[in-house]
This record gives C-alpha cells, structure tokens and sequence, in this order.
C-alpha cells in the first residue's frame, strides 16, 4: 500500500470538488447517526423503567422488591427514579448522557427548590466518600440534593450525611414508597 502524502490532499480537493461534498455528507451522516444512538438508548431505558415501574407490585415482599432493583441496569435505575417523580407531579430534568456526569443522575424541583439526584444502585454499604463527594457537588450548585440507593448506609455514612443537612437521604422503605403507584 503507497502512503498518502498530506501534500497532495488540497490538490484533490481543487481538482475533485465532488470529494469534499461526498466527505461532507459521511462526516454529516455519522454525527446524525451518533445522536439517534443515544437518543434511542435514553428511551430504550426509559420502557424498561417503566417496566420496572409495572413489575415492582406484583414481588411479594419489600425485600424481593429492593433486590430486584439492586439487579436492574444503573442507567435504567436513573430512568427509573426521575420517572417515579414525574409521575408524582414534579418537574424533573434528565441528563444528556449517562456516563461522565460529574455525579449529576438528573434533578428534581420540589416546591420550587432545585434537587440534584444522586442514584447508586448497590447491593452492599454507600461510603463516606460518596456522601462527600455528591455533598460536594450540591454545594458547588447551590441547592439541595437527594441521595437514593438500594444498598445498605453504614454508620459512617450516617455520620457524613448528618453534616450535609442539604442532602436527603432515601433509601429502603422511603425509595419503595417513592416507587408505589398511588
């Protein structure tokens, strides 16, 4: 195979205009297809929610019921939450993306107040750090915050979560209860 001399690279596009046409619309056409992607992801997880959502009442106990939440897909998690509130009146608004969002799983407003929602679905103990580090993040934006999880909060997470008064705790029977069709 010859190398290609990035010389010659304005030279084929004097003499072959059809070339930057034709890069233009692949270029185009992968960043139209990109975008479709994630946005069939987010409402691919947004039906599973809501089959989550239908499934829920018919376990036969709380326990069954925060075990099957601690096995379902993180992100389906999220949907789940910011659809659980939205089907109880709130305003709610979801991030562009899952990953990379700086602890930001969506944000809920509650009277009128600004609430970050933090979401780890975990079948052991949250951590201090993750207390401390989504406190963090609710200070930087100047509101409050709810942490939701379906593992268990140990003591030193107590301990952390009672010197952040801005975050609400919600886990267990309170995250069942959020999750109820009323």
């Amino acid at each position: 195979m010859m190398p290609i001399d990035a010389r010659a690279f304005p030279f084929m596009l004097e003499q072959q205009p059809w070339f930057v046409v034709i890069l233009m619309f692949s270029l185009l056409g992968w960043l139209v297809l990109l975008v479709s992607m994630k946005a069939n992801r987010h409402r691919r997880y947004q039906r599973q929610a809501l089959r989550v959502l239908a499934r829920l009442p018919l376990l036969a106990g709380d326990g069954q019921r925060l075990n099957y939440l601690r096995k379902i897909n993180p992100y389906v998690f999220e949907e789940l939450l910011l659809t659980a509130f939205e089907r109880r009146g709130y305003r709610i608004k979801r991030n562009r993306q899952y990953s990379g969002d700086g602890g930001l799983d969506g944000q809920v407003w509650i009277d009128g107040q600004r609430y970050l929602i933090q979401a780890k679905r975990y079948a052991r103990a949250i951590t201090p750090a993750h207390v401390a580090e989504f406190s963090a993040l609710v200070r930087r934006e100047g509101c409050r915050g709810v942490f939701v999880h379906t593992g268990r909060t140990g003591p030193k997470s107590r301990a952390e979560l009672t010197r952040f008064p801005e975050i609400e705790l919600l886990s267990g029977q309170q995250l069942l209860n959020l999750l109820k069709k009323d």
